[in-house]
């Protein structure tokens, strides 16, 4: 069996080499946007006129881009943030109920009660100083 398309490619080949001159010209793709710069509203001159304002909206839509990168950032620490300030006014709130019991006359007998300090049966007595007594 024979190799008769490796025979083609070498003749086709040959041929192209015999005439370099022959420059074929490529023909545009018939599309919407060949169409409309050939043929249409917009021409060659009217496109490259706009080529600025097309950069500066592709530079405007990275600046958009961004800012909600940015944004989306700033919405997560803030959840983070909220998350902490929930737990600490858990741990605030569990303290304080804590000192409040701690602070009650009985839970303070018991905790003086180990220094050796008893708390007096009788009530306080009042000191009754008059005009002249103390000078």
């Amino acid at each position: 069996m024979s190799n008769h398309f490796r025979n083609e490619t070498i003749e086709g080949e040959v041929e192209r080499e015999v005439r370099p001159d022959i420059k074929e010209k490529a023909e545009l793709p018939r599309n919407f946007f060949t169409l409309m710069l050939t043929e249409g509203v917009i021409s060659k001159e009217a496109a490259t006129n706009m080529l600025p304002f097309i950069i500066f909206i592709a530079f405007l839509g990275m600046i958009y881009i961004g800012n909600r990168h940015f944004a989306e950032n700033n919405i997560r620490d803030i959840d983070k943030l909220s998350k902490q300030v929930k737990e600490l006014s858990w741990d605030f709130k569990t303290l304080k109920a804590d000192l409040m019991l701690k602070s009650t006359q009985t839970e303070v007998a018991k905790e003086v009660d180990t220094l050796g300090l008893k708390e007096p049966l009788e009530p306080p007595k009042k000191i009754v100083i008059t005009e002249g007594e103390f000078e």
